[in-house]
């Protein structure tokens, strides 16, 4: 056989086979040099799993250390969506299983992106059916869901958090930084078949966050929600508070609103609901605002408890305005003024004292002031300047109209009564702790001002007894205990800014037992139907709480003036550390 030679072609060959190799080294130069973090990334992404792993968000306790927030294991399910091939059959079998819709987990499972949430902390059941589809591409990571063993019980004030174990009302916000942690890493090697494999690249482990001890005893928070909602329930009522402090120190020992709602539904609850009216809700207080009144005319000593004033027989024009009694008085002394909770009697007591002398101990008793409780969304309340007062402001403001207040503002008023004239700091949080229970952080009581001598508190005081044995607060009389309080009834405003008839607020502020104050109490209720009256409304209220919880409590009394000592004490000691 003869072959031909022929060059052209073999130098056609040569000539392409070296093109080839020349490309090929020029693809590999350019892969290796200027493809390589794009290509080392897109290797990682298939081989590493980076899953963040969640810190142990704190618990919450009572004041003896009952759990009041815990947390529950939970698994939350992901997507690898490039790994996953049948992904519309998958997506139908996931609606079912998860109650999502079709079009939200198509969504979801399409995006090109290497990891997806698809479901946050889902049930056992739900775990257990997802797992059984052995679906490529699938993928759990435990986290934690906060869980109320306690339900509807202070849910005001220990707030809740959203999917991310992030604070958003009440303890559970305001001191989120120490409950939440801070979460760690772990970056997870797997195989070709995209199980992963026993061996880590990195891992950072988490920080588990601190647990808060609050001042609130539960058996008390208990009482005052149970006597709180039959009151709410029996006047048909819009709302009501119940706020109950250690007079001494400012601690919360209680605080609870109506409506109310369940912690572990909150996100399924209105806003309505959830607002903590006992530091949001501002109101005219009515005659629970006389003990200020009183306050000033006993410090002034322009008055004393034996002094008389003439009533008027409950009818009193001051400037352009009658002033109405709830029923007529002729002559009555200062002591049966402030027990009988006569208007025209107050308001001409205020008119000796004058403007400024009232607005001056209304600011003293920390009304229209922000009282600094470790609580979000607390209001100042509304009171006017004395400059501001029109002229039939002197007989409308001492009497608890023309001024705003909060429950919690009431409760602290009523405290400087029982510990001898202190204003305290209101506070829920007793104390940070960690997961050993070693104490991070503690707080003291912390005296904001004298708001009157503690002999016009003492003097006080006796007038208040007598509002509950003789007065308008009789229905608050406990058998065997000396109770001191006040009444308070207030129409409230329409939105033509006049007052409306048939709207009204109750209240009721005291402690008992009075001569050694356990405990410091004020209930409101708003627009509670048939009866209205602050003394039948509220004051069995104080009743039913307060003999309970002092029997609850079975602490033998301490003098006034130690635990005073007491006070100045440890708020000296807080404010030479700060």
């Amino acid at each position: 056989m003869y072959l031909r030679y022929n060059p052209r072609r073999l130098r056609l060959v040569v000539f392409f086979f070296l093109f080839f190799f020349s490309f090929l080294i020029v693809r590999l130069f350019y892969i290796q040099f200027f493809r390589f973090s794009f290509l080392k990334g897109l290797a990682k992404k298939q081989h590493n799993v980076y899953i963040e792993l969640a810190p142990r968000r704190g618990n919450i306790y009572d004041r003896h250390l009952r759990p009041q927030v815990i947390n529950l294991p939970r698994h939350s399910l992901y997507a690898i969506p490039y790994e996953i091939n049948n992904k519309d059959e998958l997506i139908n079998k996931l609606s079912s299983i998860l109650g999502l819709s079709y079009n939200y987990l198509r969504e979801r499972i399409y995006r090109d992106k290497a990891f997806i949430w698809l479901a946050r902390k889902i049930g056992p059941d739900k775990e257990e059916q997802i797992r059984q589809l052995n679906q490529k591409g699938l993928g759990f990571i435990k986290e934690n869901i906060r869980a109320y063993p306690n339900r509807y019980l202070a849910s005001h004030l220990i707030g809740f958090t959203d999917i991310d174990n992030v604070g958003l009302e009440g303890v559970e916000f305001i001191y989120n930084d120490y409950l939440r942690g801070k979460p760690g890493f772990g970056i997870f090697l797997r195989d070709g078949t995209g199980k992963i494999l026993d061996f880590e690249e990195r891992i950072v482990l988490p920080q588990d966050g601190l647990d808060v001890v609050l001042t609130i005893d539960e058996v008390i928070q208990y009482i005052a929600e149970r006597e709180l909602d039959k009151v709410f329930r029996a006047f048909k009522a819009k709302g009501a508070s119940i706020v109950i402090l250690n007079p001494y120190t400012g601690e919360i020992l209680a605080m609870a609103n109506r409506p109310t709602f369940d912690l572990n539904y909150a996100k399924d609850t209105s806003a309505d609901f959830r607002r903590n009216r006992a530091i949001t809700d501002i109101f005219e207080p009515g005659s629970s605002f006389k003990i200020v009144t009183a306050a000033a005319a006993l410090e002034s000593e322009v008055i004393n408890e034996e002094d008389k004033i003439f009533c008027e027989n409950g009818s009193y024009r001051l400037a352009n305005h009658i002033l109405h009694d709830h029923q007529p008085h002729g002559w009555l002394n200062f002591r049966e003024v402030i027990e009988q909770s006569s208007n025209i009697g107050v308001a001409k007591i205020a008119q000796i004292l004058g403007a400024q002398v009232i607005y001056r101990y209304i600011k003293a008793f920390g009304f229209g002031s922000i009282l600094g409780v470790d609580l979000p969304g607390e209001m100042k309340g509304m009171v006017k300047s004395s400059s501001q007062w029109s002229k039939t402001s002197i007989g409308a403001i001492p009497i608890g109209h023309e001024v705003g207040v909060t429950a919690l503002q009431l409760a602290c008023a009523i405290s400087v009564v029982a510990n001898g004239g202190l204003l305290m700091r209101p506070f829920v949080l007793k104390e940070i702790r960690d997961k050993y229970g070693e104490r991070i952080k503690q707080n003291f009581p912390f005296i904001i001002r004298r708001a009157i001598q503690t002999q016009t508190a003492l003097r006080l005081k006796e007038i208040l007894i007598g509002v509950v044995e003789r007065g308008t607060g009789k229905l608050a009389r406990i058998e065997g205990i000396k109770v001191a309080g006040k009444t308070g009834t207030a129409q409230k405003v329409g939105p033509d800014g006049h007052y409306v008839h048939d709207r009204f607020v109750a209240s009721f502020i005291g402690f008992a037992p009075a001569d050694n104050p356990r405990i410091a109490m004020c209930i409101v209720v708003d627009e509670p139907r048939p009866y209205y009256f602050g003394g039948v409304v509220c004051a069995p209220v104080f009743k039913k709480v307060a003999s309970e919880v002092l029997r609850y409590l079975n602490v033998s009394p301490i003098e006034a003036e130690e635990k005073i000592d007491f006070v100045k004490k440890q708020s000296l000691l807080k404010n030479e550390t700060e």
